[in-house]
Formats: structure tokens, sequence, C-alpha cells
């Protein structure tokens, strides 16, 4: 294992450490770097820049956390009543999810487009990426529609999961096919449903290829959420130890939900 163990040394650790300190200067990404305290950390508490992609993605993660989540939990069940052919409909759900996200910006920007996208064909000229009341919203349609067929496969492979004579007993007792989704299936599988709120909550805090593809936080940037602000803060306004804080920001963030939620986990939250 010592050989792997190093490599992690090398391209994780090491890096991070390297970002704690550079965090704490004035560094362009260039030449030497010189120490500023928590002077950034106070920058980006006040940056309004910064206010507005945290709004930004508390948005993302509302749409990202409902609308796949509801579609996956659909498409789950109705697989689950499916006899023949389920195999063949997730692979179908699931192909949006294999295909790079490079791939699927790249087909959606056009599919958006004014002049050469669905829209234009139907008359509407309508610039989804290009309208600030529009751009963000276009762009998590699109990881929506990327996302929602693999979280199927997940909540049909818990569904699968739940004992059969539940439903059984729930049938006997007078249950439709919805109060039966409502006390056995969705009970069946809250400790994955949490587990995927939980991960939607990181990939939320980590959105960036979608949006740096398609719209790279604009216009005027009313898609830019924290992560796209940071690229630009270190490559094109060369304040990486600006960067550098936001990144750390982020992280502290992030370590702050996984801690409460292994502090519920271990309390039988998952269970109640």
């Amino acid at each position: 294992m010592a050989p792997l163990l190093l490599l992690n040394l090398v391209v994780v650790l090491g890096p991070s450490i390297a970002t704690v300190y550079y965090s704490l200067t004035d560094w362009s990404g260039l030449g030497p770097a010189e120490f500023i305290g928590l002077e950034n950390y106070t920058k980006a508490f006040t940056d309004p820049d910064v206010h507005q992609a945290l709004l930004h993605n508390v948005i993302w993660f509302v749409l990202f956390g409902s609308v796949p989540m509801a579609m996956g939990l659909l498409g789950a069940y109705l697989l689950s009543q499916v006899r023949r052919l389920q195999v063949l409909f997730r692979a179908l759900y699931f192909i949006p999810y294999v295909v790079a996200s490079v791939v699927n910006a790249a087909v959606w920007k056009m599919l958006l487009s004014p002049t050469s996208g669905i829209g234009h064909q139907f008359g509407i000229d309508h610039s989804w990426l290009g309208d600030t009341a529009t751009s963000l919203v276009s762009v998590n349609f699109v990881v929506d529609w990327h996302f929602w067929g693999f979280l199927a496969v997940i909540f049909l492979a818990a569904m699968q999961g739940i004992d059969p004579q539940l439903y059984d007993a729930a049938s006997v007792d007078g249950a439709g096919k919805w109060q039966q989704f409502l006390s056995v299936t969705l009970p069946g599988i809250r400790p994955t449903m949490i587990f995927v709120i939980l991960m939607t909550v990181i990939w939320t805090l980590k959105a960036f290829d979608y949006i740096f593809i398609m719209t790279q936080g604009g216009p005027a940037g009313s898609s830019e959420v924290v992560s796209t602000l940071m690229y630009k803060q270190a490559f094109n306004e060369y304040s990486a130890g600006y960067a550098a804080a936001l990144g750390l920001s982020m992280t502290a963030i992030t370590a702050v939900i996984l801690a409460v939620y292994q502090y519920l986990r271990k309390k039988g939250w998952e269970d109640e």
C-alpha cells in the first residue's frame, strides 16, 4: 500500500497544505507570496460577488435537490412495476449519466441556441443561456436531465430490497398504490434518500463543469456560483490566494455538513 499512500500524499495532502498557506497570502499564482493573514477571508465575508454566488448555490441546491429527486423516485417506482424489458429501460435512463459532461453541455448549448436550437424550430427565439432571468435555471435543467436517471437506478436498487410481504400486508389492509408508496416504499428507502440528499448538497457546492462550459457564470454573473468565481479569481484576476481562501471556506462548509450528518446518523435519525 505504500506506493498508493505516497501518491496520495503527493497529489492530495501536499497541495492541500499549500492551499492553506496560500490562502493567507496575496499570491497571484506566480512568483513569491506575501503573508497577509486572514485578509482574504475577511474580504470573502464582505464581498458582494461571493454573496451572489452563494445565493446561486442555494437556488441550485433547491432545484437540483428537488427535480431529479422527484423524477428519480417516479422513474424507479415505474420501473419496479415493469416485469419485461426492465434492464433495457434502466439502460436508457442511465445513458445521459454516462455521457461525458463536456459532451452533454456542448450538445445542450446548441439545442438551447436562440438561432438554431429547439425553440427556434417552433418560433421561440428566446436566448435561454443569454438571459439573466433564465441562464441559471437553464443550466440546471440540463444537469437535472443528466442526473435523474442515475437516481432512478439507485432508488430502484433500494426499492428491490424492501420485503414484498410488506406490500402484501398493506394491500390486505386496503392500501392503494399511492398509500403503499407513502407508507412502505418511502420509509423502506429512507437511508438511501438521506444519503442522496447529503451527496446533493456536496455536489451543489462543487457545481462547476456545466455552468462553466455553457455560460461561464454569465451573463452579468447571473449563473455564477462559488466554484466558477474561484476559477475566475485564480486564472483571470490572478488572485490565487483569494481563490484558495474561497476554496477552503467551501471545504469548511462541506465538513460541517458531513459532521452534522454523521452525528444524526449515530443518533439513529435514518431509522426513526
